[in-house]
């Protein structure tokens, strides 16, 4: 308790919450005025009476003293209605065993999903030594790339044959040991001088090693982020590998603008109309752009199915190599001038392709 004029005076009792403002003809200043706490039950009267008429109580006080309503607020309601609640303890449920599945097992296209619970040691070992058979090929390969690298902007600026060349070699070396890729219909692969714009699904980290062992020229297009790694980027812009910053509305379209001018150029682009890999092996929606470009430019769609990269290596799980084998299918070109019947033909003959092998 403080027995100066100036401050406050507090008497505590065991209800903290009734307190009541009394004008001092000691002091001439609302800012001081001193304030006594004083205990008022209403008797007989539940909870939420007590709270109403507490209310109407302050108010009146609150009013003589020039002090606002603001501070009575309806949370002092709340906590008045629950002061006297009985305590009610929760029954603790018993634990049960959780089961952790895979979001790959048992959904999607057949063989194109692999489960959590099925990856083996082996599979392991396999993962670990495929990127160590594609780390010494690129180590060697990157000498070579860069030695011819003056030549190839000199002599074939657009489609970079040579370059893609190598690339080929890369892929093939790296993927030989683990699976085998069978094609199909490879005759209807346009001639590698013709320019057209190349789509595919796209289902796991394999897809960019099997679409290479094609030996066709074509530009990808890949995330920024990737060009910082080592060896790979420098690959990748000796290539001629099209940057793109998903999120950023001004980089999608200067990549569209890139890949219409490498077509009139003539030099072939490669879209992945989904965006992303596809997690449980179904075909998801596709995006206009690659067809939007190849109407505008007057370029062949060349629609391309892949089996199996899923199965053997699974989107997030690029740790691993699961034993297996991928088909590379070839479907007609489709020419058009509108970019929506180009989506829906391509898509169309990708997921009849995907259907019949399931």
């Amino acid at each position: 308790m403080l027995n100066n004029s100036n401050t406050m005076e507090v008497v505590a009792f065991h209800c903290p919450l009734r307190l009541r403002y009394k004008r001092s003809s000691n002091v001439s200043q609302p800012s001081l005025l001193p304030f006594r706490a004083c205990k008022e039950p209403f008797v007989g009267c539940s909870t939420y009476r007590q709270a109403v008429l507490w209310n109407s109580y302050n108010s009146a006080l609150n009013g003589a003293s020039c002090i606002p309503r603001k501070h009575v607020r309806v949370p002092w309601y709340n906590y008045l209605l629950e002061f006297n609640q009985p305590v009610v303890h929760k029954q603790v449920k018993a634990s049960r065993p959780v089961v952790v599945r895979s979001e790959l097992a048992g959904t999607g296209i057949p063989d194109s999903a692999y489960p959590l619970s099925d990856i083996t040691f082996g599979s392991k070992v396999r993962g670990i030594g495929f990127y160590v058979v594609t780390g010494i090929a690129a180590i060697f390969l990157i000498v070579l790339m860069i030695a011819q690298h003056p030549f190839v902007l000199l002599f074939d600026q657009y489609r970079r044959r040579a370059q893609f060349s190598i690339a080929k070699i890369w892929a093939s070396l790296t993927v030989a040991p683990f699976f085998k890729i069978e094609y199909e219909r490879l005759e209807n692969l346009p001639p590698p001088d013709v320019p057209a714009v190349y789509v595919s699904n796209h289902q796991s980290f394999l897809d960019i090693y099997t679409l290479l062992t094609l030996g066709r020229s074509f530009k990808f297009i890949s995330k920024t982020g990737i060009f910082l790694f080592p060896i790979i980027g420098w690959a990748m812009l000796m290539l001629g590998v099209i940057p793109l910053k998903r999120m950023d509305s001004r980089s999608q379209m200067e990549c569209l603008k890139r890949c219409m001018d490498l077509l009139k150029k003539g030099a072939s682009v490669f879209f992945f109309p989904e965006g992303t890999r596809s997690k449980d092996g179904k075909l998801c929606a596709f995006k206009k752009g690659a067809f939007s470009v190849a109407a505008k430019v007057g370029v062949p769609v060349v629609p391309i199915t892949l089996i199996g990269t899923g199965k053997i290596m699974p989107a997030g799980l690029e740790g691993i190599l699961n034993p297996g084998s991928v088909k590379v299918i070839i479907h007609k070109p489709i020419e058009g001038s509108d970019a929506s019947v180009l989506c829906n033909e391509a898509r169309n003959a990708i997921a009849d392709a995907l259907q019949h092998q399931g």
